[in-house]
């Protein structure tokens, strides 16, 4: 199978990429590397893919193979780029489209809403329009547990109403499926997204928490909490997360009026924010410093994943506690793999 990853130098793709590699898959992961975080990290796991990336980066259009996994490229574009895009699937006939690139972060869309809609709406029709026009059969793409908004219903269900969203981000993955929606009952493509919950482990994004937590606790500094620590977050560990992408990349929907569909993948085991502190307390042998803070805005108390769809349809099933995926992901952040890790 030819498959396309966007988002590929990013927390999920990267991964994603290396796994679908691995198990014999021709891979092509496209990236734009933004810098709404470090891009050390970004460029960090394209070497741990087998990419040979030079000090000064990767350059736009420059396309760079796998030492470690010959059927596996890598190509500096962005979803935004129509032209690019649509050069890029007329040459290569991807059977699936695995689009994960977006712009994420709940609290960067109340500052930067145009950054939003460019790349999580522009570039998403753009990916649709070039799986529209070059025949690609079967299209996986990342929503997000923030579509259910401050729904207050747990768990979360597939069938929950979600059309009032609390920010900017979340209304761009709601959009996300009815673009998807439309298209697959326009043109038959076989769409199915994903709702993501919080996901975390090694070569996690240092702008979630815990990566947050951990460099503040290994540098003696505090921590925020906020909502003064009464949250509830359905955390999954990365490996996870992946096998349940790939499995749902392997079963797209059947032939048929029904051909888009929309699953929670997460952990169905929702976690206490000061508990999941703890375990970093503990994994690190080091407590933190805590300031208490209040909600911000576009947050929401919690998150819990009603993932029965996934299992029976799927055969999804998460097996890593978060004892044992906190372990790893503290291994991950003290080995010299770390590109931000600090001597």
């Amino acid at each position: 199978m030819k498959v396309l990853v966007t988002g590929a130098a990013g927390f999920i793709g990267s991964r994603l990429t290396m796994l679908l590699a691995e198990r014999g898959d021709s891979v092509v992961g496209i990236d734009n590397i933004n810098d709404y975080y470090d891009i050390r990290l970004k460029y960090g796991r394209l070497r741990n893919a087998g990419f040979a990336v030079s000090e000064n980066g990767v350059k736009w259009g420059e396309e760079l193979r796998s030492s470690k996994y010959g059927n596996c490229r890598f190509i500096r574009l962005s979803i935004d780029d129509k032209h690019g895009l649509d050069t890029l699937f007329s040459g290569e006939g991807f059977d699936t489209v695995v689009n994960l690139a977006a712009q994420a972060g709940v609290r960067y869309s109340i500052t930067n809403p145009y950054a939003y809609l460019q790349s999580n709406l522009v570039g998403f029709l753009n990916i649709l329009e070039a799986c529209r026009n070059f025949n690609v059969g079967n299209l996986v793409y990342a929503s997000s547990s923030s579509v259910y908004g401050a729904n207050d219903k747990v768990p979360f269900s597939e069938d929950d109403k979600v059309d009032s969203p609390v920010s900017l981000y979340a209304a761009t993955k709601k959009s996300n499926e009815l673009m998807a929606h439309a298209y697959s009952k326009l043109y038959g493509i076989k769409v199915t997204g994903l709702r993501y919950f919080t996901v975390y482990g090694p070569w996690g994004r240092p702008d979630m928490s815990p990566m947050l937590f951990a460099s503040a606790i290994d540098k003696g500094e505090p921590i925020k909490v906020f909502n003064n620590g009464d949250m509830i977050r359905d955390f999954t560990y990365i490996d996870d997360i992946v096998d349940g992408t790939i499995k749902v990349v392997d079963t797209p929907p059947a032939d048929g009026e029904n051909m888009a569909r929309v699953y929670n993948i997460g952990c169905s085991n929702p976690v206490k924010l000061m508990d999941f502190i703890s375990e970093i307390e503990v994994a690190m042998g080091k407590k933190a410093e805590k300031v208490f803070m209040p909600m911000q805005p576009g947050d929401v108390y919690q998150t819990n994943a009603d993932t029965t769809r996934l299992e029976t349809e799927i055969g999804y099933h998460p097996e890593c506690s978060l004892h044992e995926g906190i372990q790893k992901f503290i291994e991950w952040y003290r080995s010299e793999e770390n590109p931000l890790r600090e001597n």
